[in-house]
C-alpha cells in the first residue's frame, strides 16, 4: 500500500500534479481511496513500487513542489507479500 500527498494544495481546483498522480495509480490498476489528507492505493508489491516511481516523476513534471509518500506492507509476516 502507498499513501501520498502532492503539494501545493489548491482548494478551488485539482492541480495538474494531483491529476497526474491519480492517473498513475489508476493506470497501475491499484485500488484507490481518496481521503481528506491524502490518497491511498493498494495492490501487489511490484505494482505499487512501479507506480511510486512513475508517480514521483510525473507529479514533479506537472508542478508538484513537495510529495509525501508512505509505503506499507499489509497482510504479510515481516516481509513483502
Amino acid at each position: 500500500m502507498v499513501e501520498f500527498t502532492t503539494e501545493p494544495f489548491e482548494l478551488d481546483t485539482f492541480p495538474e500534479h494531483a491529476v497526474a498522480a491519480r492517473k498513475v495509480v489508476d493506470e497501475a490498476g491499484l485500488a484507490v481511496a481518496v481521503g481528506p489528507f491524502g490518497t491511498g492505493a493498494e495492490g501487489e508489491a511490484d505494482q505499487v513500487l512501479a507506480a511510486v516511481t512513475k508517480l514521483l516523476r510525473e507529479t514533479l513534471d506537472a508542478g508538484a513542489t513537495r510529495i509525501s509518500v508512505q509505503v506499507s506492507v499489509l497482510g504479510g509476516e515481516g516481509g513483502a507479500p
